[in-house]
């Protein structure tokens, strides 16, 4: 499904761009919790490409990336991240050789040898899209509703999760982001474990409809901790902010 606007960079792009970097990730190195949602992604489409995208002005910075090994960045009319971003439903196109987005360059997904893309925008509190998350394949694929709604769950997750770094760092607590870094990570290896269960069990698609419940409930658990996280760390900032008063 797609609604996107005439313009890649449509009016009213500034804001979106400062609230991209009032979260203090742009350009930033790897971080293993990021690593983990792309690695799940993957797995969990039986794709071979899974990438965490920001979009900046001129630029898609890939903060986490799986299956294209060196790829850092690319120019914003070049990457179909960069139109996803423009709509909140997922943008997906099942075979790019024969469809595409006319907002952006086919070159670089046809010299990949990009089939397949679905992508979910990061929406963060104020409304804005800053980034996105994509499964991509070399196949041509189809994508189940149910399948739009998993990869939108796991787009929210990746969004609380840079909610919560950006909250730590504020209040100079790194070593506390890090603890929760390792806590999500043990949660989502538990959850790539159940994926690996499926995917031998069944030798197919691992998000099938019948194992759909079974995973959002487990994806339900990292919500209920990132939700958790947030709110303790909110928590503390109100705290300090009246101890200063």
């Amino acid at each position: 499904m797609t609604n996107l606007p005439d313009n890649l960079i449509p009016a009213g792009d500034a804001s979106r761009v400062r609230s991209l970097h009032n979260f203090q990730i742009l350009n930033t190195t790897p971080e293993p919790i990021f690593d983990e949602f792309v690695a799940l992604a993957a797995q969990l489409f039986n794709l071979p490409v899974s990438l965490i995208s920001l979009v900046d002005e001129q630029q898609v910075f890939f903060k986490a990336n799986t299956g294209l090994p060196g790829l850092k960045r690319l120019e914003r009319t070049e990457s179909l991240c960069s139109a996803a971003i423009l709509q909140n439903q997922v943008l997906a196109y099942s075979d790019l050789s024969e469809e595409g987005c006319g907002l952006v360059n086919p070159y670089i997904a046809q010299s990949a040898g990009m089939r397949f893309y679905a992508g979910a925008a990061l929406r963060m509190p104020d409304g804005e899209n800053i980034g996105s998350i994509c499964v991509i394949g070399r196949e041509p694929r189809t994508i189940a509703p149910e399948e739009e709604g998993l990869l939108s769950n796991l787009a929210e997750l990746v969004s609380l999760t840079i909610r919560l770094r950006s909250d730590y760092l504020h209040q100079g607590r790194p070593a506390d982001w890090q603890a929760a870094q390792h806590q999500l990570e043990t949660l989502l290896h538990d959850h790539a474990a159940f994926v690996r269960y499926l995917t031998t069990r069944t030798g197919t698609v691992s998000a099938s409809p019948q194992d759909l419940p079974g995973i959002q409930s487990r994806l339900q658990e990292v919500r209920s901790t990132l939700t958790h996280l947030l709110a303790e760390v909110s928590s503390s900032d109100r705290y300090s902010a009246t101890t200063a008063d």
